[in-house]
Protein backbone atom coordinates (compact mmCIF):
# COMPACT_ATOMS: atom_id res chain seq x y z
CA UNK A 1 0.00 0.00 0.00
CA UNK A 2 1.00 3.63 -0.73
CA UNK A 3 0.77 5.89 2.26
CA UNK A 4 0.03 9.05 2.07
CA UNK A 5 2.94 11.35 3.03
CA UNK A 6 2.47 13.04 6.33
CA UNK A 7 2.01 16.81 4.45
CA UNK A 8 -0.65 15.61 1.91
CA UNK A 9 -2.52 14.15 5.35
CA UNK A 10 -2.07 17.62 6.89
CA UNK A 11 -3.32 19.48 3.23
CA UNK A 12 -6.39 17.12 3.29
CA UNK A 13 -7.49 18.54 6.70
CA UNK A 14 -7.18 22.13 5.46
CA UNK A 15 -10.04 21.11 3.17
CA UNK A 16 -13.18 20.90 3.62
CA UNK A 17 -13.96 17.54 2.84
CA UNK A 18 -16.85 15.62 3.90
CA UNK A 19 -15.27 12.20 4.76
CA UNK A 20 -11.29 12.91 4.64
CA UNK A 21 -11.13 8.96 5.80
CA UNK A 22 -12.85 7.58 2.47
CA UNK A 23 -11.18 9.97 0.00
CA UNK A 24 -7.91 9.15 1.20
CA UNK A 25 -8.71 5.38 0.63
CA UNK A 26 -9.87 6.13 -2.72
CA UNK A 27 -6.48 7.88 -3.45
CA UNK A 28 -4.55 5.00 -2.30
CA UNK A 29 -6.83 2.66 -4.53
CA UNK A 30 -5.98 5.06 -7.56
CA UNK A 31 -1.98 5.32 -7.33
CA UNK A 32 -2.21 1.65 -7.32
CA UNK A 33 -4.57 1.52 -10.47
CA UNK A 34 -2.94 4.35 -12.07
CA UNK A 35 0.41 2.82 -11.57
CA UNK A 36 -0.61 -0.23 -13.05
CA UNK A 37 -2.19 1.23 -15.89
CA UNK A 38 0.62 3.34 -16.46
CA UNK A 39 3.05 -0.04 -17.18
CA UNK A 40 0.74 -0.37 -20.43
CA UNK A 41 -0.42 3.01 -21.44
CA UNK A 42 0.77 6.21 -21.57
CA UNK A 43 -1.35 8.25 -18.83
CA UNK A 44 0.90 10.11 -17.11
CA UNK A 45 4.58 10.70 -16.26
CA UNK A 46 3.91 11.60 -11.99
CA UNK A 47 3.71 8.33 -11.10
CA UNK A 48 6.11 8.38 -7.84
CA UNK A 49 4.12 8.75 -4.16
CA UNK A 50 5.02 12.25 -3.85
CA UNK A 51 4.54 13.35 -7.39
CA UNK A 52 0.56 11.84 -7.13
CA UNK A 53 0.10 13.35 -3.88
CA UNK A 54 1.16 16.74 -4.54
CA UNK A 55 1.35 17.16 -8.12
CA UNK A 56 -1.50 15.94 -9.20
CA UNK A 57 -4.01 15.00 -5.89
CA UNK A 58 -3.19 18.11 -3.70
CA UNK A 59 -3.01 20.37 -6.92
CA UNK A 60 -6.58 19.30 -8.28
CA UNK A 61 -7.82 20.06 -4.82
CA UNK A 62 -6.50 23.50 -4.57
CA UNK A 63 -9.67 24.47 -6.28
CA UNK A 64 -11.86 23.76 -3.48
CA UNK A 65 -9.40 26.02 -1.31
CA UNK A 66 -9.75 28.65 -3.30
CA UNK A 67 -13.46 28.72 -4.41
CA UNK A 68 -14.89 27.46 -1.31
CA UNK A 69 -18.73 26.83 -2.56
CA UNK A 70 -16.89 23.66 -4.42
CA UNK A 71 -17.21 21.39 -1.22
CA UNK A 72 -20.57 22.31 -0.66
CA UNK A 73 -22.73 23.80 -3.75
CA UNK A 74 -24.82 21.18 -6.14
CA UNK A 75 -22.85 22.42 -8.98
CA UNK A 76 -22.41 20.77 -12.52
CA UNK A 77 -18.80 20.32 -13.66
CA UNK A 78 -17.07 20.12 -17.12
CA UNK A 79 -13.42 19.17 -17.18
CA UNK A 80 -12.02 19.55 -20.12
CA UNK A 81 -9.15 17.82 -21.33
CA UNK A 82 -9.28 15.34 -18.23
CA UNK A 83 -6.38 12.94 -18.93
CA UNK A 84 -6.12 10.83 -16.23
CA UNK A 85 -8.59 12.09 -14.58
CA UNK A 86 -6.97 15.36 -12.46
CA UNK A 87 -9.05 17.09 -11.81
CA UNK A 88 -11.93 15.00 -12.26
CA UNK A 89 -11.56 11.83 -10.51
CA UNK A 90 -10.41 13.83 -7.45
CA UNK A 91 -12.78 15.94 -7.18
CA UNK A 92 -15.78 13.67 -7.69
CA UNK A 93 -14.18 11.15 -5.02
CA UNK A 94 -14.05 14.64 -2.65
CA UNK A 95 -16.79 16.08 -3.39
CA UNK A 96 -20.13 13.86 -3.93
CA UNK A 97 -22.42 17.26 -4.00
CA UNK A 98 -20.76 17.92 -7.59
CA UNK A 99 -21.85 16.20 -10.98
CA UNK A 100 -19.17 16.01 -13.05
CA UNK A 101 -18.49 15.50 -16.54
CA UNK A 102 -14.51 14.70 -17.57
CA UNK A 103 -14.07 14.91 -21.50
CA UNK A 104 -11.09 13.86 -23.68
CA UNK A 105 -10.80 13.12 -26.92
CA UNK A 106 -7.97 11.09 -26.68
CA UNK A 107 -9.78 7.33 -25.76
CA UNK A 108 -7.03 5.42 -24.04
CA UNK A 109 -7.49 8.13 -21.52
CA UNK A 110 -11.27 8.54 -20.75
CA UNK A 111 -11.76 4.57 -20.75
CA UNK A 112 -9.09 5.07 -17.84
CA UNK A 113 -11.59 7.86 -16.09
CA UNK A 114 -14.27 5.82 -16.78
CA UNK A 115 -12.70 2.20 -15.42
CA UNK A 116 -11.23 4.30 -12.35
CA UNK A 117 -14.52 5.61 -11.60
CA UNK A 118 -15.97 2.54 -11.43
CA UNK A 119 -13.60 1.13 -9.26
CA UNK A 120 -13.71 3.76 -6.72
CA UNK A 121 -17.39 4.05 -6.95
CA UNK A 122 -18.36 7.49 -7.96
CA UNK A 123 -21.92 7.86 -9.37
CA UNK A 124 -21.40 11.57 -10.02
CA UNK A 125 -18.75 11.16 -12.53
CA UNK A 126 -19.54 10.65 -16.13
CA UNK A 127 -16.56 10.04 -18.80
CA UNK A 128 -17.43 11.44 -22.07
CA UNK A 129 -14.85 10.48 -25.55
CA UNK A 130 -15.34 13.87 -27.47
CA UNK A 131 -13.61 17.31 -28.26
CA UNK A 132 -14.97 20.21 -26.69
CA UNK A 133 -15.21 21.82 -29.84
CA UNK A 134 -17.50 19.52 -31.08
CA UNK A 135 -19.71 19.09 -28.27
CA UNK A 136 -20.11 22.88 -28.10
CA UNK A 137 -22.52 22.79 -30.79
CA UNK A 138 -24.68 20.38 -29.23
CA UNK A 139 -27.53 21.66 -27.35
CA UNK A 140 -27.47 19.06 -24.68
CA UNK A 141 -23.85 21.11 -23.61
CA UNK A 142 -24.74 25.04 -23.65
CA UNK A 143 -25.54 26.61 -20.96
CA UNK A 144 -24.89 23.80 -18.77
CA UNK A 145 -22.06 23.72 -16.68
CA UNK A 146 -21.78 25.78 -13.54
CA UNK A 147 -18.10 25.38 -13.99
CA UNK A 148 -15.97 24.36 -17.02
CA UNK A 149 -12.14 23.64 -15.60
CA UNK A 150 -9.08 22.53 -17.27
CA UNK A 151 -5.69 21.46 -15.65
CA UNK A 152 -2.20 20.91 -17.78
CA UNK A 153 -4.22 20.71 -21.46
CA UNK A 154 -4.36 23.53 -24.03
CA UNK A 155 -4.09 27.46 -23.51
CA UNK A 156 -6.75 29.69 -21.93
CA UNK A 157 -8.04 31.31 -25.35
CA UNK A 158 -7.80 28.03 -27.07
CA UNK A 159 -10.34 26.27 -24.61
CA UNK A 160 -12.92 29.50 -23.98
CA UNK A 161 -13.31 29.62 -27.75
CA UNK A 162 -14.17 25.99 -28.18
CA UNK A 163 -16.02 25.58 -25.01
CA UNK A 164 -17.74 28.95 -25.11
CA UNK A 165 -20.90 27.45 -24.89
CA UNK A 166 -20.24 25.26 -22.22
CA UNK A 167 -20.98 27.77 -19.14
CA UNK A 168 -24.37 28.73 -17.81
CA UNK A 169 -25.67 32.16 -18.15
CA UNK A 170 -23.90 32.43 -14.45
CA UNK A 171 -21.39 29.89 -14.16
CA UNK A 172 -17.77 30.48 -15.32
CA UNK A 173 -14.32 29.32 -16.71
CA UNK A 174 -11.81 28.27 -14.08
CA UNK A 175 -8.67 27.35 -15.44
CA UNK A 176 -5.29 25.66 -13.36
CA UNK A 177 -2.70 27.99 -13.92
CA UNK A 178 0.82 28.68 -13.25
CA UNK A 179 1.79 32.18 -13.29
CA UNK A 180 3.84 32.13 -16.17
CA UNK A 181 1.37 30.78 -17.85
CA UNK A 182 -1.13 33.38 -16.52
CA UNK A 183 1.12 35.94 -17.78
CA UNK A 184 1.87 34.69 -21.22
CA UNK A 185 -2.25 34.30 -21.85
CA UNK A 186 -2.94 37.55 -20.46
CA UNK A 187 -3.39 39.50 -23.43
CA UNK A 188 -5.40 37.15 -26.04
CA UNK A 189 -7.56 36.58 -22.89
CA UNK A 190 -8.13 40.80 -22.69
CA UNK A 191 -9.07 40.67 -26.39
CA UNK A 192 -12.21 37.97 -25.61
CA UNK A 193 -15.24 40.13 -25.26
CA UNK A 194 -17.71 38.07 -24.41
CA UNK A 195 -16.04 37.28 -21.14
CA UNK A 196 -14.52 39.14 -18.60
CA UNK A 197 -11.03 37.49 -17.24
CA UNK A 198 -9.02 37.84 -13.69
CA UNK A 199 -6.73 35.78 -11.93
CA UNK A 200 -6.90 34.84 -8.08
CA UNK A 201 -3.59 35.62 -6.15
CA UNK A 202 -0.57 32.67 -6.15
CA UNK A 203 -0.65 30.29 -3.90
CA UNK A 204 1.81 27.52 -3.07
CA UNK A 205 1.29 23.55 -3.76
CA UNK A 206 2.32 22.09 -0.48
CA UNK A 207 5.77 20.13 -0.37
CA UNK A 208 7.10 22.65 -2.40
CA UNK A 209 5.24 21.32 -5.61
CA UNK A 210 5.03 24.72 -7.01
CA UNK A 211 2.99 28.13 -7.77
CA UNK A 212 -0.48 28.24 -8.79
CA UNK A 213 -3.30 30.82 -9.83
CA UNK A 214 -7.35 30.21 -11.14
CA UNK A 215 -7.70 32.10 -14.65
CA UNK A 216 -11.89 32.75 -13.93
CA UNK A 217 -13.41 34.01 -17.13
CA UNK A 218 -17.18 34.83 -16.86
CA UNK A 219 -19.74 35.91 -19.56
CA UNK A 220 -20.42 39.35 -20.07
CA UNK A 221 -24.24 40.77 -19.52
CA UNK A 222 -25.48 41.70 -22.96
Amino acid sequence: MNTPPADFISFIHSVFIPDPDKFISRCIALHEYLTECNKHVNLTRLISVDDFYFKHIADSLSIATVFPEIASGKLSVADIGCGAGFPSLVLAAAFPNLQITAIDSIGKKIKFVADAAQLLQLNNLTALHGRSVELNCRKEFQYRFDIVTARAVAPSPKICKEASNFPKHNGKFIFYKTPAQAAEESQQLAEMKNFSWQNTPVFSLPSNAGERLFTIGVRRSK
